[in-house]
């Protein structure tokens, strides 16, 4: 009698419930793969170029995509915690509206530009203010005029915090006293070519503010007024004491 070899090659009912797990691995590896896939999906996405190993053209092929960008100034000065030079570099952020994969989507922008790795975007505006290292003044310092931007991205608008406008007036008022700027116009035009911060930030919020504080130098200047502070005695902040004026 010859045996069904069908009816062998095929499970049993008996058979298939007597090896549970092997549909709960399957269910198992899929969620994990899914899982792995989600925590690669991010809006902002960072790398490192360096200039002696990319494309000449790198920044053109980055443009060229009409995506939201940001290229530091080239960090030319940073240093190792052995105060060893770093190689010289650029920080690239890209942006999206929507999530996309790392793998599929991101990596071969990067590998197009000749980018290195990827690093970690926690924050947009952290990276973004990371790329002038504005909120590490142990390391070197680099001028945010100096950041590239593409695709729309406003690098001022990423990065600005209140207590950098209260900086950044402060040291408009100073520039202006230092230099003896009596004129809103010729402030404006000095702005407008030397410091793109300064035009932005008076431009958009505090232009009232400049122009009345130059308004009253104007004033204090033309009217030969005396401030009281400088009528004051002078005092030694250490010790309290009133210095001799003579």
């Amino acid at each position: 009698m010859i045996k069904d070899k069908r009816k062998k090659d095929a499970p049993t009912a008996t058979e298939t419930s007597s090896n549970p797990n092997s549909t709960t691995k399957d269910y198992t590896t899929l969620c994990r793969k899914s899982q792995v896939n989600k925590e690669q999906r991010t809006r902002n996405f960072a790398t490192i170029v360096y200039p002696d190993s990319a494309p000449k053209d790198w920044i053109e092929k980055l443009d060229q995509l009409h995506v939201a960008a940001l290229i530091s100034p080239l960090h030319d000065k940073d240093k190792n915690p052995s105060g060893e030079p770093k190689k010289p570099h650029y920080h690239v952020m890209i942006m999206f509206e929507g999530k996309k994969d790392y793998e599929n989507q991101i990596k071969p922008i990067f590998d197009e530009i000749g980018g290195v790795g990827r690093e970690t975007v926690n924050s947009a505006r952290g990276y973004a203010r990371y790329l002038c290292h504005l909120d590490n003044p142990e390391k070197a310092q680099y001028e945010p005029s100096e950041v590239r931007c593409m695709g729309g991205a406003d690098y001022t608008d990423i990065t600005n915090l209140p207590t950098d406008n209260r900086k950044m007036l402060a040291d408009i008022m100073g520039y202006i006293q230092e230099n003896e700027i009596f004129s809103f116009a010729e402030f404006i035009d000095l702005s407008r070519i030397y410091h793109p911060d300064w035009f932005n930030l008076v431009v958009n919020t505090s232009g009232w503010i400049v122009k009345e504080f130059i308004k009253s130098l104007e004033w204090e200047r033309s009217t030969g007024y005396v401030r009281k502070t400088e009528n004051s005695p002078k005092v030694d902040k250490q010790t309290g004491e009133i210095l001799d004026t003579e």
